[in-house]
């Protein structure tokens, strides 16, 4: 084990709509999961609140993200809230006016979805997205982790839309540098050129893996956090 790391925990973040339970399949060495605002978990009302609400949770540790939670470990990097962060699927933010504004629309029509019509609507056109195709081979982990999803309150996910979404963030693509490692599926184009941009710590593409390896390819991910944090 890494001296550095020996009495340090790992904080493991969740992406939208997900929960703690989504890291069950991903043993990680003195990982614990944090349930992000919103989701089963007290909500605040801007970006930066929320990272508050998220980093009042944390106790010197290092944090692991997937897509949401990857964008909240960055925005816990950028902001000094901690020094060292893995970051699975990340959007490091928008920069031009024109592709934000795009965006939050796009989160406005799903927080619609959410409050219209509630959870059954928005799980089965949020699992629809081309994004998670590769699941497809998983049916039994989709179902699972689709019947966890039906438990969240439609409000507290479309509030979470509107106040920690990509729109919403910050752009940090400034800061990502040595303090983070960017992960993506090997399947997962949009995301490998993204990070491709990035000059980040370490990039790793999961074999046979689409945009969420905690679903698509638990295993291999917990061996490469493993690698990365206890060489």
């Amino acid at each position: 084990m890494s001296a550095t790391l020996a009495r340090v925990t790992i904080a493991l973040l969740h992406g939208f709509a997900g929960d703690e339970h989504a890291w069950d399949a991903v043993p990680v060495p003195l990982g614990r999961t944090v349930k992000l605002p919103g989701h089963h978990a007290p909500i605040a009302d801007s970006w930066e609140a929320n990272l508050d609400l998220v980093a009042a949770e944390l106790d010197d540790e290092v944090v692991v993200g997937y897509s949401l939670g990857a964008r909240v470990a960055l925005g816990l990097v950028a902001t000094g809230r901690c020094n060292r962060a893995v970051l699975i699927g990340v959007n490091p933010g928008i920069a031009d006016p024109t592709e934000r504004a795009a965006r939050a629309a796009t989160d406005a029509a799903w927080a619609r979805l959410l409050r219209e019509r509630g959870m059954d609507a928005f799980v089965a056109a949020w699992q629809a997205q081309p994004l998670f195709a590769s699941q497809a081979r998983f049916p039994d982990r989709v179902a699972a982790r689709h019947a966890r999803r039906l438990d969240h309150d439609p409000e507290l996910l479309a509030r979470s839309l509107e106040t920690m979404g990509v729109a919403a963030m910050p752009d940090y693509r400034a800061v990502v540098d040595l303090r983070v490692d960017l992960v993506a599926g090997a399947f997962d184009s949009k995301y490998l050129a993204i990070h491709a941009a990035l000059p980040a710590r370490s990039h790793h593409a999961i074999a046979d893996c689409g945009h969420d390896p905690t679903l698509d390819q638990p295993a291999a991910l917990s061996q490469l956090l493993f690698a990365l944090f206890f060489p």
